[in-house]
């Protein structure tokens, strides 16, 4: 045995790493996002993540930043997120929000 973790092991630990989901969120229907702000705190206190940003007007470094909003939030583990994003609840809001806006998300490993 080299003392090492196993490749199982592993992915079960990174899946219980912090997680952090980023949206970049250019609104085109403000009417149509409101749908999705009625009821969003509501259903995100379920579950166990943390706002960490939200920004109408973040600092531009590099490139192009073609957005309304920018959203990052952090989740104790991917299998929170996993809970959060694919619940029926968040599901069905989550249509306002794909119909009133362009957006990019993605999800991040933490290095905690």
């Amino acid at each position: 045995m080299n003392g090492g973790t196993s490749g199982i092991n592993q992915l079960i630990i990174k899946d219980y790493m912090v997680h952090y989901f980023s949206a970049q969120i250019r609104i085109n229907d403000h009417d149509e996002y409101e749908k999705y702000l009625e009821n969003f705190d509501e259903i995100f206190s379920r579950f166990n993540g943390e706002y960490l940003a939200i920004d109408e007007s973040p600092t531009l470094l590099e490139g192009t930043w073609n957005y309304t909003k920018s959203v990052l939030v952090k989740f104790n583990s991917r299998e929170d997120f996993m809970a959060w994003y694919y619940s029926d609840d968040y599901q069905r809001i989550l249509k306002h929000r794909l119909n009133a806006a362009e957006c990019d998300t993605i999800l991040l490993k933490g290095l905690d």
